[in-house]
């Protein structure tokens, strides 16, 4: 009898330990560091490279193959880039049909010339920009394995974020440049061809090389190592370059836990310095002209500002320098770094310079799987810039105005899809930038409207400190958001980002009960939501009937600025009317008015108002 207990709680603990050890095999991060030297040719364009990974599986999987990004090769005549950009209803103006017409001199591409895994020779294949790898042996859970690799590249005609010869005259704008580990997370491998969308990485310390004609001068990401044998404007104050000997020169840079590493190159490029209290440096680097140069001398004032407001709002910057480098064919952001066009206004070239280091919160460090969740990076970020420019301008009193418009023209267009949407498949161009940026920057400013702004900002902050560096998908900033305002909002999640319903409340009856005042609200759209009444007497004085969905489980609590909530009462999302009574007479009565805050993305605001 002893003998058989003590095999049954052999058994029960065998089977309790597989159950928790599965039940821990959830969330983690792979782990990478980079170490890479290049030498690129100014005459021909084309670069060689070795690359040394270390690559650690932090996952509970053993792993028999792997995959890197080849990105250079989209810019070839029959890609998958090429074929999308032609075929789609409203192609990207910048892309269009011009990869079909690139030269054998204009295309890019980047191959891999040799690989081994622990200096053993593996299977490769390269698939368009994919590059499909058989190990040998397989990498084990919490094991760390080396790749070493030779490789070549020619860097495409400027035409989508990368390249070289822009229109303004930028030599290289080097994005997307080497060969770069795909990631593995939960939900397995992300190895989606490149067809111009957006970007997944994995967060490591890169330490890169870069051998470049000695007349170029170099900004993007990391830090310097080198400054002083380099010059350029990175020097430290006092210091005597050396004149390099022969025709290069070789810059080393290091770049600890970011998920990418973009440079850019000119021999015009003239370099700013701006040193914040902090301890952050701030780099400018701009091809000076009549287009340029005094708007960029301006730009210094603005960039340390926006850095400051960003930090205050949404969590510290984490790195100790950012570059804004004149290059590419827009904005785009990129590891303690971005590329923009700068032949701008004012105005225009800081709302861009914002914008890109805005993504250094939501793209740089939290860094949600873009192609997943595009929305939560590219409209977290237009919602975080928003605010920024009305702080650092003064300006909008309604800083997310565009973003409510956006996505009004998106509703109206017919085009719209679930933001649940894979960033590569939508339909249309205009329903993913819809979608991505106006949409998803509502779904920030509208949840100040249902948690109330104080919990939603006091949220954003702690969605930072708990999920920086962590990948965080759409169900953990809710969850945050829940903890920060006890409520419910799973059905925001639902209804706001896997779904296109509607919001449209109407005030559709207001008359005299007795001595009192009965009101009837309708829920027009199919999306329900909390509502706020705001009830303005012909006194001038103004009280408030809130009316939150009894599946929040809980009411947000008083916001300032206010009219006083004289009444609240759950509104059942299966019932279309609501009435409610006031105690007041009919004939005291101004207005009655729905959200007239305008942060609900209600459709059709005719109807939210009856006015006596």
């Amino acid at each position: 009898m002893a003998n058989y207990r003590l095999r049954s709680w052999l058994g029960l603990f065998f089977l309790m330990a597989i159950h928790f050890g599965y039940a821990q095999n959830g969330r983690f991060q792979q782990a990478v560091s980079y170490q890479m030297e290049v030498a690129m040719d100014v005459a021909t364009n084309r670069y060689q490279g070795t690359q040394v990974l270390s690559y650690t599986n932090n996952s509970p999987d053993t792993l028999n193959r792997v995959f890197y990004h080849l990105y250079y090769n989209a810019f070839q005549p029959g890609s998958m880039m090429d074929v999308r950009s032609r075929t789609i209803s409203d192609p990207d103006q910048r892309v269009k049909d011009r990869i079909s017409k690139l030269t054998p001199e204009e295309i890019g591409y980047l191959h891999t010339t040799r690989l081994t895994m622990n200096g053993k020779p593996v299977r490769y294949k390269e698939v368009g920009t994919i590059l499909e790898v058989e190990l040998a042996t397989p990498i084990l859970p919490t094991s760390t394995v080396q790749f070493e690799m030779a490789f070549e590249g020619q860097v495409p005609l400027q035409v989508r974020r990368s390249g070289r010869d822009s229109e303004e005259g930028v030599r290289y704008s080097m994005s997307q440049w080497y060969p770069k580990m795909a990631n593995y997370d939960e939900q397995g491998w992300h190895a989606n061809p490149y067809v111009g969308r957006e970007f997944y990485g994995i967060w490591g310390d890169f330490d890169v090389k870069i051998t470049i004609d000695k007349t170029y001068t170099i900004g993007g990401t990391g830090y310097l190592q080198n400054p002083n044998q380099i010059g350029h404007g990175y020097e430290e104050e006092g210091v005597q370059v050396p004149k390099p000997k022969g025709k290069t020169l070789t810059w080393h840079f290091v770049a600890p836990q970011v998920h990418d590493f973009m440079w850019a190159a000119d021999n015009k490029y003239k370099h700013d310095k701006v040193q914040m209290a902090n301890g952050i440096t701030v780099h400018h680097f701009y091809i000076p002209g009549e287009k340029t140069t005094e708007n960029w001398e301006k730009l210094k004032e603005f960039t340390p500002k926006a850095i400051d407001y960003l930090s205050k709002n949404f969590g510290q910057y984490p790195y100790k320098q950012f570059s804004v480098v004149q290059g590419g064919d827009g904005g785009m952001e990129y590891a303690m770094s971005t590329l923009v066009t700068g032949q701008r206004s004012l105005p225009s070239l800081v709302g861009v310079m914002v914008h890109e280091l805005a993504h250094s919160w939501f793209h740089g460090v939290l860094a949600s799987n873009e192609s997943l969740y595009p929305w939560m990076d590219e409209g977290f970020t237009s919602y975080a810039s928003n605010l920024a420019m009305a702080s650092i301008f003064q300006a909008s009193a309604t800083p997310h105005r565009g973003s409510y418009g956006g996505y009004y023209r998106l509703v109206k267009s017919g085009l719209e899809e679930p933001m649940s949407t894979h960033a590569d498949h939508y339909q249309t161009n205009s329903a993913y930038g819809s979608a991505a940026y106006s949409k998803g920057a509502v779904f920030l400013a509208q949840l100040g409207y249902v948690i109330g702004e104080e919990a939603r900002d006091r949220g954003m902050l702690r969605y930072w400190d708990t999920w920086k560096f962590k990948h965080p998908n759409v169900n953990d900033l809710v969850r945050v958001m829940e903890k920060e305002s006890g409520l419910e909002l799973d059905w925001y999640k639902e209804y706001f980002v896997n779904s296109t319903k509607t919001i449209d409340y109407a005030v559709k009856e207001v008359k005299a009960a007795d001595e009192a005042t009965s009101i009837t609200l309708e829920r027009v759209g199919a999306m329900p939501m909390p509502v706020d009444v705001v009830i303005t007497y012909k006194d001038g004085t103004q009280e408030m009937v809130y009316l939150p969905l009894e599946m929040m489980r809980g009411e947000k609590k008083a916001e300032k600025n206010a009219p006083e909530a004289i009444l609240s009462e759950d509104w059942p999302w299966t019932n279309p009317t609501k009435t409610i009574s006031l105690k007041r007479a009919f004939d005291t009565i101004k207005s009655v008015e729905i959200d007239p805050t305008k942060r609900m993305a209600d459709i059709q605001v005719e109807n939210n108002k009856v006015e006596f």
